[in-house]
């Protein structure tokens, strides 16, 4: 039997296997490399996309709060400014009422009354003063009520006095001041 030698051709397989099998490795190795580069880049890229449209929604926020705090500071300007304008109107509207409330005053006054105070604050006039007598407030006070620019005066404090032998009653009283319009 003739015999040959098959070691240098098995030998050369194994040699051929082996460089097939590194390059298998090198190739997925430089493979798994390029993947695991890409991977990160694209998270990268992903992580900056995201960092963008937070900077882009953090300035949006942040001008929305600017509007909103420019839209509160107007609302409360108006607010005040509406505020003004109700008061210049209701002055505007009392204006000729004042006239009407002192014009009244004036005839309403007996004689032997005199007012030393008149005070208003809102509706309510405070009227202080010196009668000659008790009748004569009483009579002030019913001539007050019979008065389309007053209602309901009421007497808070009267105190008899004699001074220079002279009796005289010092009195305080309110009454609401009304417009005969609005009652009409």
């Amino acid at each position: 039997m003739a015999r040959i030698n098959l070691l240098p051709w098995r030998e050369q397989l194994r040699k051929e296997r082996q460089r097939q099998f590194a390059v298998v490795t090198g190739a997925a190795a430089v493979l798994a490399a390029l993947v695991v580069v890409y991977v990160h880049l694209h998270i990268g890229r992903l992580m900056d996309y995201q960092e963008s449209r937070n900077r882009f929604l953090k300035d949006r926020i942040a001008e929305l709060d600017r509007q909103i705090r420019e839209i509160r500071d107007l609302e409360s300007t108006k607010r005040k400014l509406l505020a003004r304008m109700n008061v210049i109107q209701a002055l505007q509207r009392s204006r000729p009422q004042i006239v009407h409330v002192f014009d009244e005053l004036v005839r309403t006054v007996p004689d032997g009354v005199y007012l030393t105070a008149a005070e208003l604050r809102g509706t309510v006039l405070t009227l202080r003063g010196v009668a000659q007598s008790n009748a004569r407030v009483s009579d002030y006070m019913r001539r007050l009520d019979a008065s389309d620019w007053f209602r309901d005066p009421r007497l808070e404090v009267i105190q008899a006095q004699a001074k220079g032998g002279r009796r005289h009653a010092l009195f305080t009283l309110r009454v609401h001041t009304t417009s005969p319009q609005a009652e009409a």
